[in-house]
């Protein structure tokens, strides 16, 4: 196996014999046949005018199957060989009638059995492409799809989808088998995956709102009751409100985890009584909390790590939509006008202790542009008036990495004068410190999920229209970004795409990126790591 596509590649260049996120060498290989597989449908589908149901297959099996290989998404082999041989079958649709001449290898494979696939695993993976800096640039552009590809799903949840989200997947994936494109043009489909990133979360922050409502200024309890309960973990909001609606009136109640959380500042969920709280942190901690947890616990989507062969918790694992994990249930697809069925987990709670309770109080959160832009007046009267003198953008991802401490430190070291912008995960770093507010601004504005760091990106455009600047690279905004995997890397094209520049990434460039392709982005966008706390502190606020 080689996989360099998450922050904590190993040695900082690649795992080769385990991921350090679980997977194990034949789930990585079968992985990598999977997207090799989708390389193929892609190229048929650029290449094929054929529409209707044939192409809408491969529009959504792309999609799925590029979800299912993010990192800490699907731990179940079985389950990706499946995929493998329906995208096989997919592919064998598209190019009926195609006579385009000097197919490529990925068109052209066909493995008929399990046997074969999991013989031709190990041969599909990253390294096929030599040239290393093709192959950085070619990997840069997978994973940033990745990453939008999750959001489409999210989106597609909600019945709200753009065709043109899933052309250019196709389109994308397609290129990386052409070996004509010169570095320049590659480039330049990064860029434009940026692009799309930017309409993939516009359209799922579109498909979240008008369902769920505006996030709102909300306190979440982080506390727990007395009845048995269900932990959701994840991203899909459409799975917490099948799960919602059947446990209403269960006795059972409803906890979020790590990125759940800021399911609590939609109006909609606030309706059921059962919807208690979140427990625990950031996704990485889930070993601990887990245990105490003592419920049942469902994976919407990535975030998994897998359990040691001893963990009590090990029986209690659901998984549905693009996650996996060999061993545990997995809750089949939502059929067309229904819901899910949970019953199953909603009558193993009723079997479990109550949760432990392992902290207490409350956090603040629910600033996604709409309820920023409702206290617009008072943010811009503290920063004419220097109350508030900069913003930082801390989102993204959190981490086990004993280095990524520093954003603690960093949030804590910040002056009383600077507020904090985040999404994603990373906020588990630095939201229960209790920084305090300025003139009634909480000094870290949480706007949700790793996807909702669009919102981030629609204030900082608002900011730069109200303050009648004419660039975006204006304001006193910097940006510290925590990256861990590839939806982070669509968050970072997007915002590339937008023009945002002197972007500091850590607590480590990613590994896919060779050093001329580093080069580039450094010289270009102004990109950059991180250095000790007290050395950044000096080089952002001067």
């Amino acid at each position: 196996m080689f996989c360099f596509q998450c922050q904590e590649a190993a040695k900082g260049t690649g795992c080769t014999i385990k991921g350090v996120c679980g997977k194990p060498e034949d789930l990585s290989n079968m992985m990598d046949l999977m997207v090799y597989v989708s390389k193929g449908i892609s190229w048929c589908a650029v290449e094929h005018a054929k529409t209707g149901n044939v192409r809408r297959e491969a529009d959504l099996f792309v999609m799925d199957a590029l979800f299912s290989s993010i990192t800490n998404a699907n731990f179940d082999k079985q389950a990706i060989a499946e995929k493998v041989m329906k995208g096989l079958a997919i592919k064998r649709k598209l190019k009926e009638g195609l006579s385009v001449a000097d197919m490529p290898d990925a068109v052209t494979f066909e493995a008929l059995t399990y046997e074969e696939c999991e013989n031709q695993a190990p041969h599909k993976g990253v390294m096929l492409t030599e040239n290393e800096d093709v192959r950085s640039l070619r990997e840069l552009l997978i994973y940033g799809v990745k990453g939008m590809a999750a959001y489409a799903e999210h989106a597609v949840n909600l019945q709200m989808e753009d065709q043109e989200i899933f052309n250019f997947m196709h389109k994308a994936l397609a290129a990386t088998l052409n070996d004509k494109l010169t570095a320049d043009e590659l480039v330049g489909l990064v860029m434009e995956t940026g692009k799309f990133g930017v309409t993939a979360m516009a359209l799922l922050d579109k498909a979240n709102t008008s369902r769920y409502g505006n996030p709102e200024l909300t306190k979440v309890n982080i506390g727990t009751r007395n009845n048995p309960a269900i932990l959701i973990s994840g991203h899909d909001l459409r799975d917490l409100e099948d799960l919602l609606i059947q446990a209403d009136g269960s006795g059972v109640d409803v906890y979020t985890h790590s990125e759940m959380l800021p399911a609590h500042y939609y109006p909609f969920f606030k309706k059921y009584s059962n919807f208690v709280g979140n427990y625990g942190n950031a996704w990485w901690k889930q070993k601990e909390e887990f245990e105490s947890f003592n419920g049942p616990i469902l994976f919407t989507t990535n975030c998994i790590v897998p359990p040691m062969e001893n963990a009590s918790y090990k029986d209690r694992i659901y998984t549905t939509g693009s996650s996996g994990l060999s061993g545990s249930k997995h809750i089949g697809h939502r059929p067309e006008g229904g819901m899910k069925d949970f019953s199953e987990i909603i009558a193993h709670a009723k079997r479990c202790p109550v949760p432990v309770q392992i902290e207490e109080g409350e956090i603040v959160g629910g600033f996604a542009h709409a309820q920023v832009f409702a206290l617009a007046d008072k943010v811009v009267d503290a920063v004419k008036s220097g109350a508030i003198k900069k913003f930082f953008v801390m989102a993204g991802c959190d981490g086990r990495m004993k280095s990524r401490d520093y954003y603690t430190e960093f949030a804590q070291q910040l002056p009383k004068d600077t507020v904090i912008l985040t999404a994603g995960c990373a906020k588990y770093r630095y939201n229960k410190l209790g920084l305090g507010d300025i003139g009634g601004i909480p000094r870290v504005l949480d706007a949700g999920q790793c996807n909702d760091s669009y919102s981030l990106a629609v204030i900082a455009l608002k900011l730069k229209e109200v303050f009648q600047l004419n660039d975006i690279n204006e304001l006193p905004i910097a940006y510290n970004i925590a990256w861990y995997e590839q939806k982070a890397v669509i968050v970072l094209l997007a915002l590339l795409y937008l023009g945002v520049k002197k972007i500091h990434l850590g607590p480590t460039l990613p590994a896919f990126l060779s050093p001329n392709v580093a080069k580039v982005l450094v010289e270009t966008f102004g990109i950059a790591g991180i250095g000790t706390v007290d050395e950044d502190m000096k080089m952002f606020l001067n």
